[in-house]
């Protein structure tokens, strides 16, 4: 079976059909100064960028990353390089080295994007990359040697002409987007190119919005929200949005819902939240009567956040849960259902959720148990990335285990409880103990540690580090501002433990496996319960 081509969905067909002059994104600085950017420009640019990777001899399913902060140039480069079917992979400009190795050596990235400020960390990993071939620097004027190009100057010399299938199969590789798990490296959920009826139609059915409606969503594109709902959906639907180019900031973002006259805005509770914590004189200048409805998503939105913004923006706030896994929102809210405050909702059409227990048979309602999900929806991940094993495990038959614990209740609304593994979501980004751990590890001064996640009123979960320190070695605000950078230059800024707690014994069972519930419930001052298992 054959579907679109996502770039041809997003952008060549709006051209074709006589709308290349179609507004379709409005671009937001820093400083809030506004530029509007048309179907014709991003199907002109991405055409630009197409034509150097096939002159590059890119094939079909090769792996391009795009290692950029949020910018024009990260949206094009996403669909040119889907114009080649090759497969993109956008990371977190936050990264550090070994969080970029690990994702460019599984991904085996051929070639990747970037620009000057982040070159470093490619270089000093570089060496242990044999896929990668060549380093395309965005703001870089002339060529460095064979390997590291100038993008400028190689679009100047190719040229912008690309002619490309509009129709793939549907199970053309599209995209990977890479999370983490509570142990081992990360996994690249892979998504194809058929994906996108089911995010193109939940997107309507959810989002609901009008002609001319204008939309924001605030994700970053390095995460599944930015992909499908910040740039897939919207663009393929012919939607109006704006984009913020910076990170978030409370006063530049209240003016942008004001200036831009937002109907629809998706975004995440840890906004919410960090929001509530602004002056309350900082809403009542500001007129919001545009805002028609806001979404949220990445983390449970909790009743009190709920209240607030809702008094706050005079609006309805509808939660949405999905992953990076499912490929589009699986379980919501949306008009007309009224909304039960806590709960994620229920689920969207072509969407079977139910409770389990660990035999896979169907709970009641009111019963705890695995959240699960019906195979056979369209956007649905094909797999983990040179990792068969670690998917294998996600199904029971024709059951997909969502990893999440949560309950229905009488009236069908699910309701999130946590995560059934260790991973820690943390201001709506999910991550894996065992990256931090491994990065403190090689902290000459620390010889054991473990990691867990704790309730934070901010950030929904914050990152707690114990550690056991080499004999003789005593804690410091020196030690710990360097175990903040090397976590930060290791792994992820999002990673970067909130507290440190020095402690004589990592907890681990005889199997040397850490037990989290034991420091967690140290941490909270619990009762750790049966530590019969403890080595």
């Amino acid at each position: 079976m054959f579907v679109e081509n996502i770039a041809y969905a997003c952008v060549t067909r709006f051209v074709e059909n006589g709308q290349e002059r179609r507004e379709a994104l409005r671009w937001i600085e820093n400083d809030l100064s506004t530029e509007s950017f048309t179907f014709a420009y991003f199907e002109r640019e991405s055409n630009r960028l197409a034509a150097v990777l096939k002159q590059l001899n890119v094939k079909p399913g090769d792996t391009i990353s795009i290692f950029l902060p949020r910018s024009l140039q990260l949206i094009n480069s996403f669909f040119g390089i889907l114009k080649n079917q090759a497969v993109s992979c956008i990371l977190f400009s936050t990264l550090g080295e070994e969080g970029l190795l690990d994702r460019l050596s599984n991904s085996q990235t051929r070639i990747i994007l970037t620009r000057r400020s982040l070159l470093r960390k490619i270089i000093a990993i570089k060496d242990r990359l044999p896929a990668l071939k060549k380093i395309l620097v965005t703001d870089l004027d002339d060529h460095q040697d064979d390997t590291i190009l100038s993008l400028k100057r190689l679009i100047a010399v190719t040229g912008g002409l690309f002619d490309y299938p509009h129709m793939v199969d549907k199970e053309t590789p599209a995209f990977l987007q890479y999370t983490s798990g509570s142990t081992g490296k990360p996994k690249g959920a892979l998504h194809v190119h058929g994906a996108l009826g089911d995010m193109r139609q939940s997107f309507r059915d959810i989002m609901q919005l009008e002609e001319r409606d204008i939309y924001w969503c605030t994700a970053d594109p390095a995460w599944i929200t930015g992909i499908v709902y910040g740039l897939i959906a919207p663009f393929s639907s012919g939607a109006l949005q704006a984009q913020y180019s910076g990170s978030y900031n409370a006063a530049s973002w209240l003016k942008i819902l004001q200036n831009q006259k937002v109907n629809v805005w998706y975004t995440a509770p840890t906004a919410l939240r960090m929001l509530m914590q602004e002056d309350e004189n900082a809403f009542l200048t500001l007129d919001f009567s545009s805002l028609k409805r806001i979404y949220s998503v990445g983390e449970p939105l909790n009743p009190e956040i709920y209240h607030w913004g809702r008094k706050t923006f005079k609006v309805e706030i509808y939660d949405t849960w999905w992953q990076s896994e499912t490929g589009s929102m699986m379980i919501g809210n949306h008009p007309p259902m009224p909304v039960k405050p806590g709960s994620m909702g229920k689920p969207r059409s072509g969407a079977e959720a139910f409770i389990c227990n660990e035999n896979m048979d169907i709970l009641p309602a009111g019963e705890q148990g695995l959240l699960c999900l019906r195979m056979g929806w369209g956007s649905m991940f094909r797999g983990y990335f040179h990792n068969d094993a670690a998917y294998a495990e996600k199904f029971q038959g024709e059951i997909y285990i969502t990893g999440d614990l949560a309950w229905r209740d009488e009236d069908g609304y699910f309701w999130y409880v946590s995560r059934a593994d260790d991973v820690i979501n943390t201001a709506g980004h999910l991550v894996g103990p065992f990256e931090v751990e491994s990065a403190l590890l090689e902290i000459e001064e620390i010889v054991d540690v473990a990691v867990i996640g704790a309730d934070d009123p901010l950030l929904h979960k914050k990152i707690i580090a114990f550690v056991k320190l080499r004999n003789g070695q005593a804690w410091s605000r020196e030690l710990e501002l360097k175990c903040r950078i090397y976590v930060s230059n290791k792994v992820s800024t999002t990673a970067i433990p909130a507290e440190f707690r020095v402690i004589n014994r990592i907890p681990k069972n005889q199997s040397g496996k850490i037990l989290r519930r034991v420091l967690k419930a140290v941490y909270e001052g619990k009762d750790p319960g049966d530590i019969s298992t403890m080595e």
